[in-house]
């Protein structure tokens, strides 16, 4: 019989630091940009790590309940763009379209930060059912967005964090680059 990972060690410390940064995304308004950058530069390697210390679990595709509607995602992003300024774009290099593009993928900070909380949301809220085989789909299902979307997403963000907060933006407005000159996801 296979051990369930529900209440295995590695899940828990995930369980813990993914409900940490969903608390902490929900109160970005009331923070500034410096300890925001501040914060996320910690805390988004240890999430990285500790999902990266899952265990595999199937996905058994059993419903989960979204808990984060569109409205509630938009909120979320729009404070962390509120609070990121002009810390909040940064061109990716990650994605496929740059393989036929010749110009730079702008992508936020603030929407990728608001994709990993609504992953890992919708994560912590199925995990505290209490129920032993919704726990154990929660975390399948974390383990399999963390590979395949939100982990990578991650990795990519904190580098546009570790920029902002170690070579902060100190050009007016001016002399942004305009949005024409971007592709967009």
């Amino acid at each position: 019989m296979e051990k369930s990972p529900v209440f295995d060690r590695n899940t828990v410390e995930f369980v813990t630091v993914a409900a940490e940064y969903c608390t902490f995304v929900e109160k970005a308004a009331e923070t500034d940009s410096e300890r925001m950058l501040d914060v996320l530069s910690k805390l988004l390697p240890l999430l990285y790590l500790k999902a990266s210390m899952l265990d595999d679990v199937t996905v058994q595709g059993l419903y989960l309940e979204e808990s984060v509607s569109e409205p509630e995602y938009n909120e979320i992003r729009d404070s962390l763009q509120a609070v990121l300024r002009e810390n909040d774009d940064y061109l990716e290099v990650f994605v496929e379209e740059m393989k036929y593009s010749d110009t730079p993928v702008r992508r936020c900070i603030s929407e990728d930060l608001a994709d990993i909380y609504q992953a890992l949301k919708n994560f912590v809220q199925s995990y505290r059912s209490g129920l032993s085989e919704v726990m154990e789909e929660a975390v399948a299902v974390a383990v399999d967005g963390f590979k395949s979307y939100w982990g990578q997403t991650l990795a990519n963000t904190l580098r546009a964090v570790h920029s902002a907060k170690y070579n902060p933006c100190d050009y007016g407005d001016d002399d942004l680059p305009q949005k024409d000159n971007f592709l967009y996801d």
